[in-house]
């Protein structure tokens, strides 16, 4: 656990349920252990902050000294507010509007395109500029299909046989081409495939047709551990060969280039918790319903992805096992974080903790059913702090009707 279940117990106790929670410490520690895994000079990482976009955490990475990978003008702004500099800031959306280009742009933030229409027209707009060619690596990987970001089913990235395309677009407008960039998707569950993607993207980084490259950036998508039997990836072993490849590259390149890559979900998953309370439980002839404070719009990962997500009892940790249905409060049937899930009897009033909650939840979340999304708490060298109040349900509704402009 990156947390005790002492600290957990204390948030819920201080804070109420349901809460996330938070290891500041822990993502600290990721981001510093990337460095130590991949030992290469020019490394540069940009936190996907779509996993995770509490102002807390983006403040703590930003005094680390990382970058941000931004999907939207939203995140553009957050970034800015979090106190990350533009030169810290890349910005790769997919289907952009004119007017989500022409803000980014005139912000100063480098832009990653990643579509042949778009790129013309940006070049039309902004004819000698600076920008960052997204592509589709064409390798398919992760723990869902529906975050495999490579291949041909996939909506992202200029196909890499029109890399000539891209070149001919960027002369025709005068284009700098400084980065190349490609990501296959969350989860990978081959390593291999994080060396295939670098290996297809460098094979189209040539000196005769991106001849102003200062970086290539292959993305994010390194995997974490959800189940408590999952083997964690040998993270040295990758690293060194990451570090083999693109050096090998570089060299054939002529210059050394910047290696950038955007982890999200390893960043924060592991460091954070949605803590609940049992309220009701049923026994519906032999299968055992344990029904909770919080719901899939506030945790949407297993309705979602079929995903897993550790469960612990912590209000009975030694209790005789039995299965249970976890369900939540909303108006669904699949409202369910768990199956027929073994666990420590469950007793109304117990607390549960979810674990690997710290990427893709609350950012996922909705208030779905009305119901406000729960407040955010963050251990910080052993220091408890409430990072995101919740919304009471008055303000939710005032929001609603217009008679505020409360954050969620």
């Amino acid at each position: 656990m990156s947390l005790t279940r002492e600290q957990l117990q204390e948030a819920a106790e201080k804070f109420g349920t349901p809460l996330f929670v938070y290891d500041a410490d822990r993502i600290a520690g990721c981001y510093r252990a990337l460095f130590d895994f991949i030992r290469y000079p020019g490394l540069k990482i940009h936190y996907a902050m779509k996993a995770n976009y509490n102002v807390h955490i983006l403040q703590l990475l930003q005094q680390l000294g990382a970058s941000i990978d931004a999907v939207s003008p939203g995140d553009v702004l957050l970034a800015q507010r979090a106190g990350f500099p533009i030169d810290r800031i890349l910005f790769t959306a997919n289907n952009m509007t004119e007017t989500e280009m022409a803000a980014v742009h005139q912000s100063g933030v480098l832009m990653n395109i990643g579509e042949l229409s778009r790129l013309e027209k940006f070049g039309r707009a902004f004819p000698g500029s600076r920008v960052c060619i997204r592509f589709n690596p064409d390798v398919r990987d992760g723990d869902s299909a529906k975050t495999m970001t490579g291949g041909d089913l996939t909506k992202f990235g200029i196909l890499l046989q029109e890399a000539d395309h891209v070149r001919d677009l960027a002369a025709r407008y005068n284009l700098k081409v400084v980065g190349l960039h490609e990501h296959t998707g969350s989860g990978l569950q081959h390593t291999e495939s994080v060396f295939q993607s670098m290996k297809n993207l460098m094979a189209v980084a040539t000196p005769e047709r991106f001849p102003d490259l200062e970086f290539l950036d292959f993305g994010g998508g390194f995997k974490v551990p959800y189940h408590p039997d999952e083997a964690r990836v040998d993270y040295v072993t990758m690293g060194a060969e990451i570090t083999r490849l693109f050096t090998a590259f570089c060299r054939s390149y002529g210059r050394e280039l910047g290696m950038y890559f955007e982890p999200g979900k390893y960043m924060v998953a592991e460091s954070g918790y949605l803590l609940m309370t049992v309220n009701t439980i049923k026994d519906n002839n032999g299968r055992l319903i344990a029904g909770c404070n919080s719901g899939f719009p506030q945790l949407i990962r297993p309705v979602l992805y079929n995903s897993y997500h550790h469960i612990l009892n912590l209000g009975n940790p030694d209790g005789t096992p039995h299965r249970y249905d976890v369900c939540g409060n909303i108006c669904e049937t699949g409202d369910l974080f768990a199956e027929q899930r073994e666990l420590p009897e469950i007793r109304e009033g117990d607390l549960l903790a979810i674990a690997n909650a710290g990427a893709y939840c609350y950012s996922m979340g909705s208030c779905y059913n009305l119901r406000p999304m729960p407040a955010e708490a963050m251990y910080r060298d052993g220091q408890l702090q409430l990072v995101r109040r919740r919304l009471s349900n008055e303000e939710l509704v005032a929001q609603i009707i217009g008679e505020s402009l409360c954050p969620r």
